[in-house]
């Protein structure tokens, strides 16, 4: 009799607990406190960087992105929410990057200007980030909104490998040192590493399209800090440098790729402390991705 009571009491006890780890998400299912969901993403990437852009010196995010530059991208994700007002998520993501001074041509014929600069390059992306979904109408609704709009941050981890097209070849640009980095002469560049961190934000707008699935349109922008994306950064270095650290033919491959402007004008003559980029701002790239995923944790009744 005491072993039944004492069931009894526990099952009283524990019923309100576990009903209230759910409530009604529709007619036909409940919706646990923290959902789960993993999905996948297709999109486009772009970036901003010291090359390419628009005619002029360049400005703010929408005044120099080129977006002639948009290729495509794509990732995995999985995430948790709470009440759909809060969720937290990982993401990894794959894609590529790439500018172009000679985008400019017709445009930026000022012999001082990016197109004669006449440098390129591009770089495959790989990222992992950790973040934060912030969905502000489901605190002003009972009910779960058929389509929500939603801020995003985190941080993340991303590789990347700028190369340029010479020769009817890809050719990596870390090795070859293009602004001195990690000269002697040049003991204020440190090599930069291909491994770096980088803080996404963004913005999004999810819609339900059953109890388990759902899409997203959304806006990630990457605040880097590194301003080597494109492998440059500050200004030209006294070419001799090369055939000091490198063999004839290496050397030979760093002048040609650091410099470019000879291909456009073979009368030109380098001058040593001459701009090649612009320190002030780092580089960065973004992305616009569709986004679907399915819900693991909802309960048909």
């Amino acid at each position: 009799m005491r072993k039944c009571v004492l069931c009894l009491a526990v099952h009283v006890l524990l019923t309100p607990v576990v009903k209230c780890q759910y409530y009604f998400y529709d007619a036909t299912h409940l919706e646990p406190r923290w959902k789960w969901e993993m999905g996948l993403s297709v999109g486009v990437m772009n970036c901003l960087t010291d090359l390419g852009g628009h005619k002029g010196k360049g400005g703010g995010f929408i005044k120099d992105v080129n977006w002639k530059n948009t290729l495509p991208c794509f990732g995995v994700m999985i995430g948790a929410s709470h009440q759909d007002i809060i969720g937290f998520r990982l993401d990894v993501t794959f894609g590529q990057v790439t500018a172009n001074d000679a985008i400019l041509k017709d445009e930026d014929m000022d012999p001082t200007a990016r197109y004669w600069r006449n440098l390129s390059f591009r770089s495959r992306i790989a990222e992992g980030w950790a973040g934060i979904d912030f969905y502000p109408v489901p605190l002003l609704t009972a009910s779960i909104p058929k389509c929500s709009p939603y801020l995003l941050a985190g941080v993340g981890y991303f590789h990347f490998d700028p190369e340029a097209y010479l020769h009817k070849e890809w050719i990596k640009l870390k090795p070859l040192h293009t602004e001195g980095q990690g000269f002697t002469e040049y003991s204020n560049r440190q090599e930069y590493s291909l491994n770096q961190f980088n803080f996404p934000f963004g913005f999004g707008l999810k819609y339900e399209v059953s109890a388990t699935s759902q899409v997203r349109l959304e806006f990630l922008y990457r605040i880097l800090t590194t301003d080597y994306l494109d492998d440059v950064s500050t200004d030209y270095i006294d070419e001799g440098l090369y055939s000091k650290y490198f063999t004839a033919a290496r050397a030979e491959l760093a002048a040609s790729l650091s410099d470019r402007r000879k291909e456009l004008d073979p009368l030109h003559q380098s001058t040593v402390g001459e701009m090649r980029g612009s320190p002030e701002k780092k580089d960065s790239y973004f992305s616009f991705c569709l986004k679907w995923s399915v819900v693991l944790n909802r309960k048909r009744l």
